[in-house]
């Protein structure tokens, strides 16, 4: 193994599960976005728990703040507000925790999680991500497009992301019964070459089982840029609907942090070199990924 071979980008937890866990108010479609408002500083303090963890990159509180969620659910004049808030908690945590770790901006799916029929046409795709990326680029270090489960909604945000002057890195959700397909039926290895050739620096495959992240390893292995997963622990998202709650979703019982971090080890057999967590997977998780990797001689490293 080579020395560029040991060093592991570790991503942080699931942001929004890990805010179920410690506020006292319901679950609603703008979730993690109304905590902003209401409790940023549980949001401050997760991030801070995942760096402690030993996360070398946190991800913006931004998800469910699109354009289309805040115009279903909410109030599309919180866009702006919302962001600020975002930023500044994922800022402070890292001032506060005295390490050099990297935020990364976050380009979520528009209108709902693992629903492609549910994707803006091009032109609207490509305008919104626009204005996602336009309101943290100055503050963020890199652009995380994640839990794409169309080829052309990736595209679009990989082409806005990239505009943005950033590292940008595309972060896929496969079928949960075929890691070699996004939840569209696309391949997932073009619709991989796809973003990498518009400028994407890292592919990875997130929000999807563990089991077909570690199939989806095995396709992005070949693509020629470094590659990664963070998974979820749910037992399916079959029963997530657009403007749902994720609380109509079920946990599995098998992916405590010891077992999760087995997962996450043979991805790293595989080659990835970017790991963390999705959904369920919080602190306690990657901290366990974090003590299995330097206890093995890897060095985590923030890019």
């Amino acid at each position: 193994m080579t020395a560029e071979e040991h060093r592991i980008v570790l991503l942080d937890g699931g942001m929004g599960q890990e805010l179920a866990t410690r506020s006292r108010r319901p679950a609603s479609p703008l979730w993690s976005a109304q905590v902003m408002l209401d409790e940023p500083h549980l949001v401050a303090a997760i991030h801070r728990d995942f760096i402690e963890a030993g996360a070398q990159v946190i991800t913006v509180n931004t998800y469910s703040a699109t354009p289309q969620r805040l115009a279903r659910d909410g109030d599309p004049n919180l866009f702006e507000p919302l962001y600020a808030a975002a930023l500044d908690a994922a800022r402070r945590a890292r001032e506060e925790s005295g390490r050099d770790v990297r935020i990364a901006g976050c380009l979520p799916p528009l209108v709902a999680s693992y629903h492609p029929d549910s994707v803006p046409d091009d032109a609207t795709c490509l305008r919104d991500y626009r204005r996602i990326v336009a309101v943290q680029a100055a503050k963020v270090d890199l652009f995380l497009c994640e839990t794409m489960s169309l080829a052309r909604e990736a595209r679009a945000a990989t082409i806005a992301a990239v505009e943005g002057k950033l590292p940008v890195w595309v972060a896929f959700t496969v079928d949960d019964e075929d890691g070699t397909r996004l939840r569209s039926g696309e391949s997932l290895l073009q619709a991989a070459r796809e973003v990498v050739a518009a400028g994407a620096e890292r592919v990875l495959v997130n929000c999807s089982v563990p089991e077909m992240v570690t199939t989806a390893m095995g396709e992005l292995a070949g693509l020629g840029v470094p590659f990664g997963g963070y998974a979820n622990g749910f037992t399916s998202v079959a029963a997530l609907h657009p403007g749902g709650t994720v609380d109509a979703l079920e946990t599995r019982t098998d992916l405590g942090p010891d077992a999760y971090a087995e997962h996450a080890m043979r991805w790293i057999e595989q080659g990835a070199t970017l790991v963390g967590g999705c959904c369920e997977v919080g602190p306690a998780h990657i901290a366990a990924l974090a003590e299995r990797l330097t206890a093995r001689g890897y060095s985590l490293v923030a890019s």
